[in-house]
């Protein structure tokens, strides 16, 4: 045995020079299965270091290439949404059957006008047209952010806006538009969690139904967004939850603001009960 470990103790210094891994040789002398191995030879950890070093730089690039293009993509969420919203539904509706909304009833492009003017069938359509923009917009401005790296509920937060501002001012008709109430509604769809929307539609029918004032049970509705979201706040879970809530006083300080000459007309006791031919919507 002691010529054995001999000869194994000479083989592995006459191969010392080279890189080669080789078992511990007292490991083998003892008849004990060697339980690590040993490099010989210089160190080869050049290329792993180079290798970590290039990811780091890459991901260096990637960061502050999103953040340069971060601007571009916010402003082509504004541009689409605020088209999207411009489109005058009423008025493209009414237009196709002879009528210019416009002159007619309260003159305002919005549904509930359409409706008292050409009938249920005509009026819901604006409706549904309306809400479904104010809906695709804010699905295709969080479809644009999240791909761009932006959170979510901002970028839906931001469409919504364009796409609201979209709809009451419109520039294809001398940004004279709806009141927004419809295009909110699908905004708010689109955006919050279903028991908010849920809240909001029912402040809506159970106002609507006691008063029979669409403009009230509107206003009432956008108020009870920012109500609804205080007072349900640790159910909606947003990690941008002021972003929402201060989304949501902007949106109902804008229907307020739409609806300032109904609001005149309920003081003054002369608003219109819905079924009446002539109020403003």
């Amino acid at each position: 045995m002691r010529v054995f470990d001999g000869m194994v103790t000479k083989s592995v210094a006459a191969l010392s020079h080279l890189d080669i891994p080789v078992r511990n040789p007292s490991a083998l002398g003892g008849g004990r299965v060697a339980a690590n191995r040993t490099m010989l030879g210089p160190s080869r950890r050049t290329g792993s270091n180079s290798s970590c070093t290039s990811k780091r730089v890459g991901r260096k690039s990637a960061a502050q290439s999103i953040q340069k293009i971060l601007p571009m993509i916010l402003v082509l969420i504004v541009i689409v949404s605020y088209l999207i919203g411009s489109i005058p539904s009423g008025y493209l509706v009414a237009n196709s059957q002879g009528i210019d909304i416009r002159q007619h009833g309260s003159k305002n492009i919005g549904a509930t006008n359409v409706l008292r003017v050409m009938g249920k069938k005509w009026g819901y359509l604006v409706f549904f047209c309306d809400g479904f923009k104010g809906f695709l917009a804010v699905r295709l401005g969080i479809f644009l952010g999240t791909h761009g790296g932006i959170e979510s509920s901002v970028a839906g937060v931001v469409a919504a806006i364009a796409c609201i501002l979209g709809h009451n001012y419109t520039f294809w008709l001398g940004f004279k538009g709806g009141k927004g109430i419809a295009t909110s509604g699908g905004v708010v769809l689109a955006l919050f969690p279903w028991f908010i929307v849920l809240i909001v539609a029912l402040v809506w029918l159970v106002v609507f139904y006691l008063s029979r004032y669409v403009s009230l049970a509107s206003i009432c509705a956008a108020i009870s967004l920012p109500a609804s979201l205080i007072l349900m706040s640790p159910s909606v879970g947003s990690s941008n939850f002021w972003v929402l809530i201060l989304f949501s006083i902007l949106a109902a300080s804008l229907a307020v603001l739409r609806h300032r000459t109904n609001i005149t007309r309920l003081l003054n006791g002369t608003e219109s009960r819905f079924g009446k031919k002539k109020s403003e919507s």
